[in-house]
């Protein structure tokens, strides 16, 4: 199942007869020449102001550096770089992670191709940057980027194939991969409508991320379109404690609340934990339905109802595009979203 406004694809630059000159970016980043050169060329520091505004520039009007063949740059890159947009504990706790990268790795291995793992938060970003930028990778896989200066932005001018995992939420010329997750979790949030419960809440993930505020649309467009106007919402931050006390949050404002999506199956498990704590019976008292269908699903008890997303499928989709793109091949579409579906096990 798929929704039209993840699966239209984002249109080239708008008019654009041939590629935008170095002189063009530098023009609308309010800089000179030589400025936006040493950004695009990482040849020396300038400011984290001018940096931001040339890479915006250059991502707006679809500047693109020229480069080498794939495999023919002077520094003989091969490696393929998976730059996972998340902090430490989020990127070793939240299964989905290991799970991509894992498709990607055996997707990767068949075209003799190694993969270069890391992960960025915070200042992290720039230093990450500067290091791709330098002409170290083949190639980029952008796993869950998001947040106010989001990496695909510094990114996109590089002429480097580039590949975004998750539904970007700033409008750069990139194409993504992502799973039908708004439609996964209205399909979720009908299940337990048509089940009969009335009361229905959501343990929602960060809203600065494509899958939190996809998941959450989701939910609230199948509790609107019940005529329903009760829409409990608690966030978390995808781990069980941080679910557990959306949990809490959402008893304490809705003592009648007697069923609960969560939108992923880690903070599902948060909640179990805590309903069980607090004395309730799961289906009898509160249904919990996640998201994701890792092997926790299947090992909470009772076993999780939840939606399956085909990890799998999108890290070997994204290897594809990216080879497509190091080959010269325009992308056939700029996003590429996979279905989901519902899994019904004893939670729901």
């Amino acid at each position: 199942m798929t929704y039209g406004s993840a699966s239209t694809p984002h249109p080239g630059p708008a008019g654009a007869a041939s590629p935008a000159t170095l002189a063009e970016v530098a023009r609308a980043a309010g800089v000179s020449i030589a400025t936006a050169s040493r950004v695009l060329n990482n040849s020396s520091q300038v400011s984290a102001e001018a940096y931001q505004r040339v890479c915006d520039a250059a991502s707006r009007l679809g500047y693109r550096r020229r480069r080498a063949a794939w495999g023919r740059s002077s520094a003989g890159a091969r490696a393929v770089a998976a730059v996972v947009h998340a902090g430490h504990r989020l990127v070793y706790t939240e299964p989905f992670f290991a799970r991509f990268l894992g498709a990607v790795e055996t997707e990767l291995a068949r075209y003799d191709l190694p993969l270069l793992v890391t992960n960025v938060s915070g200042t992290l970003a720039e230093t990450v940057g500067r290091y791709l930028r330098a002409g170290n990778v083949a190639g980029v896989i952008i796993v869950s980027d998001h947040g106010p200066l989001p990496l695909s932005g510094s990114l996109a001018a590089l002429g480097l194939p580039i590949t975004v995992v998750g539904r970007p939420l700033h409008p750069y010329q990139l194409p993504y991969v992502d799973a039908d997750n708004r439609g996964g979790a209205r399909a979720a949030v009908e299940y337990l409508l048509d089940k009969g419960y009335r009361t229905i809440g959501h343990i929602a993930a960060p809203p600065d991320t494509g899958p939190g505020a996809d998941r959450l649309a989701g939910y609230r467009d199948a509790i609107q379109a019940s005529g329903r106007t009760d829409l409990p919402v608690a966030y978390g931050d995808w781990s069980q404690a941080s679910a557990a006390h959306a949990m809490q949050r959402l008893l304490d404002q809705r003592p009648q609340l007697d069923a609960v999506f969560a939108a992923s199956d880690v903070m599902a498990a948060g909640a179990v934990r805590y309903l069980r704590q607090a004395g309730r019976r799961i289906p009898d008292d509160v249904a919990v339905v996640g998201f994701d269908d890792h092997a926790l699903a299947a090992q909470v008890r009772p076993a999780l109802t939840t939606v399956r997303q085909p990890v799998e499928l999108m890290g070997a989709t994204a290897v594809q595009g990216l080879l497509a793109a190091a080959a010269g091949e325009a992308p056939r579409e700029y996003a590429t979203v996979l279905p989901t579906e519902l899994v019904v096990r004893d939670s729901a």
